[in-house]
């Protein structure tokens, strides 16, 4: 029987569907990466999200391990070459909580432009300031959206109702459709009144939003991260925004957070900074966090190992 090891609380949909398929599933959502390491050569699969750390020291004890499923999109938990010279399969779903994700660039996008977060928190102490809170339209402005992957592509098919022109970046070629425009980085940059990060975690995009990336975008803008904190240079986020070179930041991700995304109470001056602007919308990492994408994570993640089970990648057990 296949035996497959979840290192993280997952939805009953994803253990349910495995079952389904015969898979056993095996439950151990608080032991550490030594003792894991200990149990590993007994499994055929990993489900994870980000809690322990997928390095090459636990795959090479994982004699029987054909798959790594990850609950969400980021891979950078998992040593990617280490599964690949093993003959691991890394299996993610980010066509599950994308949809999710898209929603929420939005909604933090139109809650900066209007002013939302201010204006509720001053009604709340009795104030009615309406010119104080008058807000920009959307329509009109140009949107840069960097990383033309699922998430990028679901943020670009949510602003298709509005008047806007919307660019994309990637390093893939032909990477244009019916809702964005592909340019060179430098043109987006020229264009953008708003860029929305969307890229993937890796030595290439570390710190990509920095005061060199500030300053070479020709407008002020605004700036929205649901990708990962640390592709923003906090500090120099901070410099801008009180130059008024970015208009308003709306983070779902900061660069405060550990690995498997948690963080501790911060007494930086950056993390002070930006807690006490009103333009400055900031969300717990929970873009992708829906009611929905869990159900739809797992929906795709069980596709993706039954594809495995048709394939007889585990016949040899």
């Amino acid at each position: 029987m296949i035996r497959v090891l979840h290192l993280d609380n997952n939805h009953h949909s994803l253990v349910d569907g495995l079952a389904a398929l015969g898979i056993e599933n095996v439950h151990n959502t608080s032991a550490s990466k030594a003792e894991i390491e200990q149990d590993i050569a007994h499994y055929h699969g990993i489900v994870i999200r980000s809690r322990i750390p997928i390095d090459r020291s636990l795959l090479a004890r994982a004699k029987k391990l054909t798959f790594i499923a990850r609950v969400g999109s980021g891979l950078e938990n998992i040593d990617l070459e280490a599964a690949k010279e093993l003959g691991i399969i890394v299996l993610s779903a980010p066509e599950g909580n994308s949809p999710a994700v898209g929603e929420h660039a939005l909604g933090m996008l139109l809650s900066l432009l209007n002013k939302m977060p201010q204006a509720n928190q001053e009604v709340r102490r009795g104030l009615w300031r309406r010119e104080e809170n008058r807000g920009e339209e959307l329509s009109g402005k140009t949107i840069g959206i960097i990383g033309y992957g699922h998430t990028g592509k679901q943020f670009a098919k949510k602003l298709a109702g509005f008047d806007v022109t919307v660019l994309c970046h990637d390093i893939k070629e032909d990477m244009s459709d019916t809702y964005a425009r592909q340019v060179p980085l430098k043109d987006l940059m020229e264009q953008a009144d708003v860029i929305s990060l969307h890229l993937p975690l890796d030595k290439h995009t570390l710190g990509y939003i920095d005061e060199s990336f500030i300053h070479g975008v020709r407008n002020p803008f605004w700036l929205i991260n649901t990708a990962r904190g640390n592709q923003v240079v906090t500090k120099d986020l901070v410099a801008a925004l009180k130059a008024g070179k970015i208009l308003g930041a709306g983070l779902d991700v900061l660069d405060i957070e550990s690995s498997s995304f948690e963080v501790k109470k911060q007494d930086t001056p950056e993390w002070s900074y930006l807690i006490n602007q009103p333009n400055v919308l900031l969300t717990p990492h929970v873009a992708g966090w829906s009611t929905q994408s869990q159900v739809r994570m797992s929906e795709v993640l069980v596709s993706k190992i039954k594809n495995l089970i048709e394939q007889d990648y585990f016949n040899k057990y």
